[in-house]
């Protein structure tokens, strides 16, 4: 069993029925859909650090990402594309987007980034973490005004998976995180703040403590009740030093932190999150400068923590390009679930962490995972990553910063990421199968990760069929010399309706007496009727899906095209 945190109306979200430690890898034919559809990863929707919620009551998948937002109707800009599917697969963009930006409790500056989106079922609330750079109080909360990147969480809401979200308040979520062991290098580094001091005696002259800027909020419901916020570090003030180069590196973290469930439990959904009482001035040191409060964290993921060579692509870049870009190394972006693997005495919990490394404008950026015996650890990478890079074969470059989804029927998982189809083009939106079982155990006898990295085809998610064809009209009368237009809608089995205007999507309509009525389609889901002759007709409309070869088939369930017949009766012109 997997329980996926927040995705739910509780603390236990979700779970699915994939095997545990030893068991065979699940089918992966289709069979399950009772049905052949399949798609492809066309790369075409605009889309960074997508997060997926499958919202139940709906039947819809919703991704949420830092790119892709467009201005409302009546010009408001907005934050966060929003992109909505039926099966997980084929997609559409919403108008507008998540956050409106000319809220009045906005706090965010700019750089709005890494939305995700939790349902709480039980109160109907929709909650949006999401990160930005402060635009107000900085010398307050960072300790100094010019401080180089003031990134902080926010945290809105919505009764709607689709929004608008309200920021609860004007101001960030209410944590100072604080590091009183950081020589503050940056104090004693020039303006471009690009090369660190060159010794670490040097470094170490510089003042101790500051204040963490953090990005890329997940929040994970453990099957206790607890609570916690995993966030990454943001590289900007955390020059480290490596023995190993000789040298200081900037570097990102993953942390964590346990937050209270007042604001979770809040049937209105008006109470702010707030940190536990444990965290709360936990890093206050004597002699610290003036500021805000100095609240704790748990270490979650460094590199130096466990050292694996696939993060260091980047760590000589200042000398690669003259001075023009830092000597940085990145872990961020991470996902946290949980697994119940073996039975009896045997059985035992194993929380998993996917997280991204590397620059996401690199080809080298990739993803990785760790894993643990609870949620705040300790926690180990496995040793076979990164588990999705680039491919240039496929092509599929610069993959990373996704999120865990499973198949509407809960049997399979999928890695929704952002990925270029060129090494110039923008980050766009794929969605690949996360194979949870039957790849083996490693040393620590916990099941393998592996991603099925693909933009050939594949089979649609288990449980998205059977799809079904319906009209607004089973019968239309229609006199010689006028016209009928038909709606026709396709929609999944949970009842959500596919997005026709999608591509990847298409109708098919023929007639059994093309001397009676001529037909002609109309935009993606109508058909136009135009008698002919007296009589009766009839139109057939059928679902076909486009293969990466750029042909359409016919959608087949139980070996039948999945479809559906409109019965036309032309009588004479008045």
């Amino acid at each position: 069993m997997i329980a996926l945190g927040g995705r739910g109306g509780t603390a236990n979200a979700g779970s699915v029925a994939e095997s545990s430690a030893g068991a065979g890898p699940i089918d992966y034919s289709g069979a399950t859909n009772s049905s052949d559809a399949t798609y492809y990863n066309d790369a075409a929707f605009p889309a960074a650090d997508p997060y997926v919620l499958h919202d139940k009551p709906s039947g819809y998948y919703y991704a949420y990402s830092t790119d892709g937002a467009r201005p409302g109707a009546d010009g408001t800009p907005f934050a966060f594309g929003i992109y909505r599917s039926a099966d997980l697969v084929t997609w559409e963009r919403l108008p507008g987007g998540a956050l409106p930006l000319n809220e009045p409790n906005r706090w965010g500056r700019d750089w709005f980034w890494a939305p995700e989106v939790y349902l709480n079922e039980q109160t109907g609330k929709y909650f949006l973490f999401y990160s930005a750079r402060q635009r107000d109080n900085v010398q307050r909360d960072f300790g100094y005004a010019d401080f180089e990147e003031p990134s902080k969480v926010g945290v809105a809401v919505s009764d709607s998976p689709a929004g608008p979200f309200r920021t609860l308040t004007d101001s960030p979520l209410d944590y100072f995180p604080y590091d009183p062991d950081y020589h503050d290098v940056n104090l004693i580094m020039d303006a471009a703040q690009r090369k660190p001091p060159a010794t670490l005696a040097e470094g170490q002259t510089a003042s101790l403590g500051t204040y963490i800027p953090f990005i890329d909020p997940n929040v994970f419901f453990d099957d206790d009740g607890r609570i916690y916020l995993y966030f990454s570090r943001n590289a900007y003030r955390n020059w480290v030093w490596d023995s190993d180069f000789g040298k200081y590196i900037e570097e990102s973290n993953i942390y964590a932190v346990e937050l209270t469930r007042d604001w979770w439990d809040d049937p209105a959904g008006q109470t702010k999150p707030t940190i536990t009482d444990v965290y709360r001035d936990a890093n206050r040191r004597p002699g610290a400068p003036a500021g805000a409060r100095r609240d704790g964290y748990v270490p979650i993921l460094s590199y130096a923590a466990d050292k694996q060579a696939w993060e260091n692509a980047h760590v000589n870049d200042y000398a690669k390009t003259g001075g023009a870009n830092k000597d940085r190394r990145w872990a961020e972006g991470s996902s946290t679930f949980r697994r119940v693997i073996g039975s009896g005495s045997r059985r035992r919990v194993v929380y998993y962490l996917t997280y991204s490394a590397n620059n996401f404008a690199n080809e080298f950026y990739g993803v990785g995972y760790a894993t643990a015996p609870s949620p705040l650890g300790p926690w180990r990478k496995f040793d076979g990553n990164p588990i999705l890079s680039q491919d240039p074969a496929l092509p599929e470059f610069s993959t990373g910063h996704g999120s865990l989804a499973f198949s509407p029927d809960g049997r399979q998982a999928y890695y929704v990421h952002h990925g270029r189809p060129t090494t110039t083009s923008s980050r766009r939106l794929y969605t690949d199968r996360l194979l949870l079982a039957g790849n083996g155990n490693d040393a620590a006898g916990v099941p393998i990760l592996a991603i099925d990295a693909a933009t050939g085809d594949r089979p649609v998610p288990s449980g998205a069929a059977p799809y079904r064809v319906t009209t607004d009209a089973g019968r239309v009368s229609v006199p010689v010399g006028a016209t009928a237009t038909v709606t026709v809608t396709v929609r999944s089995a949970a009842g959500a309706r596919l997005a026709l205007a999608n591509p990847l999507n298409r109708l098919r309509f023929s007639i059994d007496k093309p001397q009676q009525a001529s037909i002609e389609p109309v935009g993606a889901d109508q058909v136009r009727v135009s008698p002919l002759r007296t009589g009766t007709a009839l139109v057939r409309a059928y679902y076909q899906r486009r293969l990466a070869s750029g042909e359409y088939v016919d959608v087949h369930s139980g070996g039948e095209p999945v479809g559906t017949q409109i019965v036309v009766a032309t009588r004479p012109a008045r």
